[in-house]
């Protein structure tokens, strides 16, 4: 399989992106976004995900953090699409299901060439640590329309709204891990009847 990383910027009047993903790497992040707890979460794709994840980010969170938040997920998205290329030879699908303490979230992934999200986690509280949790969808449809996958996001218990926020992300690049890793059996092979994804 060849190189699979890419580097890529998006810049509009609210913000400035940069992202640079590897994903065959070891799990090394590094985050300049403003946005701490984002990139607490960040650090757990890149980690369970095995991706190397470099995100600098300038925006307008003197507003607050929505643009910023939109923004990296839709120029991951780019990236991670731009890394994968064909999609020949990866497994396609991936799942995970992760606990954290009382909290467990399971997170199913296609890369089907198809945008699509059914996002069910229902927080126990709207902040963390300042961090408003409704902005963690916005993130994830950036991501969906970009990436042009099917995610499904479904948080089954807890009660603490930061374990449910881990344990989502954690779950999250676990299966984009599973979903990207190379099946030999499909060396050079577009995993749909179609022959496209």
């Amino acid at each position: 399989m060849s190189d699979r990383t890419a580097t890529l910027t998006r810049n509009t009047l609210e913000t400035q992106i940069s992202v640079s993903v590897n994903l065959d790497g070891s799990g090394h992040a590094q985050f300049d976004t403003g946005v701490p707890f984002l990139e607490h979460m960040m650090d757990q794709i890149a980690r369970h995900g095995m991706i190397d994840l470099n995100i600098v980010a300038k925006g307008d969170t003197h507003i607050d953090d929505h643009h910023t938040v939109e923004d990296i997920g839709i120029t991951l998205g780019q990236a991670v699409a731009m890394a994968i290329s064909d999609k020949k030879g990866i497994q396609r699908y991936g799942h995970a299901y992760v606990p954290l303490d009382e909290a467990l979230s399971r997170v199913v992934i296609d890369f089907s060439g198809r945008p699509g999200l059914e996002f069910h986690v229902p927080f126990t509280r709207s902040q963390v640590g300042g961090f408003d949790v409704d902005l963690f969808i916005e993130f994830f449809q950036g991501f969906v329309n970009h990436a042009e996958v099917t995610l499904h996001i479904d948080n089954i218990r807890g009660n603490n709204t930061h374990h449910q926020a881990e344990t989502v992300f954690k779950a999250f690049g676990r299966a984009i891990r599973m979903a990207l890793t190379p099946d030999p059996r499909m060396a050079g092979v577009t995993p749909s009847t179609k022959g496209v994804l």
